[in-house]
């Protein structure tokens, strides 16, 4: 039988967390790190921050922000410890995130996957600001449902501004109940954009990569599960240079 889902609980979270660098002769350093549960963020190496779990959710109402700033010339990487787990609650919840990256910045934003389960309404937002020079590799992975259910609906956005111009705008809506429309018979969906990269377009199975009109390339994939989710996005990446 499906999973069951947890009942609403009646309460609702608002939290933002922030993390910053600065340059300090020639090296990155983290010189914020701001957290607010459940968005936990940990400094797991010297330019590395993973983002933890510290509460469940979000669950429906919740209201989450995430503040990215990378100064110019330093490199910041932000993961996750574990898959993040939408659950139904009083409304849609929602996910805003806001990155910036100076020139000759690196960023790299690879975290696990969002799982949607059944009943969920999640809003995520994402908004990206990228300073000339700068490279810059995010992953979103969304998986609508756990295992023997069906997925809950996620409604994403993300618009890209590179030295000035923009990028990417992108948004998908993956309906209630989810629509094969969108995504077939694939219940995993996922994007690799890398900015200031140049390469070539390719396609194959459940992966097709789309070089940009700007410095960039967007990598798009879908698959039955997870694992074959990143096999596809880690080989659309390797096409760039």
């Amino acid at each position: 039988m499906p999973p069951s889902t947890p009942p609403a609980t009646g309460r609702t979270i608002t939290a933002a967390a922030r993390v910053a660098t600065t340059a300090a002769r020639g090296r990155t350093v983290v010189s914020e790190l701001r957290s607010s549960p459940p968005l936990t963020l940990r400094q797991t190496g010297p330019h590395t921050v993973h983002l933890v779990a510290t509460a469940a959710g979000p669950l429906g109402g919740d209201d989450l922000t995430l503040d990215i700033d990378v100064a110019p010339g330093t490199t910041l990487e932000v993961c996750s410890a574990a898959a993040t787990l939408v659950l139904p609650g009083q409304g849609a919840s929602r996910m805003l995130v806001t990155a910036s990256a100076g020139p000759g910045a690196t960023l790299r934003y690879t975290p696990e996957p969002t799982i949607v389960t059944a009943g969920a309404f999640h809003h995520q937002v994402v908004r990206l600001s990228l300073g000339a020079g700068s490279r810059l590799t995010w992953r979103e992975e969304l998986i609508l449902g756990r295992h023997g259910e069906p997925g809950g609906r996620c409604r994403a956005r993300l618009d890209a501004v590179y030295a000035g111009v923009p990028l990417l705008r992108q948004s998908v809506d993956t309906g209630f109940p989810a629509s094969p429309a969108v995504y077939g018979t694939a219940r995993c969906l996922g994007t690799t954009l890398l900015a200031g990269r140049t390469g070539e377009g390719a396609v194959a199975e459940g992966v097709a990569v789309l070089p940009l009109a700007g410095p960039g390339i967007l990598v798009s994939a879908l698959a039955d599960d997870a694992i074959e989710l990143r096999r596809r996005l880690t080989w659309g990446e390797s096409r760039a240079s």
